[in-house]
């Protein structure tokens, strides 16, 4: 079986985020002063073969926590399905 994850990979809350934070001061200039609290983070698309779907998300956590993921700084969410 074939299963497309989409992952995001978020800076955790307790630290610094200069690039979201250059973001929200910029919605002042561009006339949107309404936004805040911007955080800026990446967004990873995957395809894995599995067995099955729990097996797939073993192998999506693992790819995230050994890999794309610096769980030191960052967090992650991942969605899965069948494709």
């Amino acid at each position: 079986m074939k299963f497309k994850a989409e992952i995001d990979i978020m800076p955790l809350d307790a630290l610094l985020d200069p690039q979201g934070k250059a973001v929200t001061n910029a919605m002042q200039n561009v006339g949107l002063p309404e936004i805040e609290g911007v955080r800026i983070g990446r967004h990873v698309r995957l395809f894995v073969e599995a067995d099955s779907k729990v097996i797939a998300e073993e192998k999506v956590n693992e790819a995230c926590k050994n890999l794309l993921a610096n769980q030191i700084m960052e967090s992650f969410t991942f969605s899965l399905e069948e494709v």
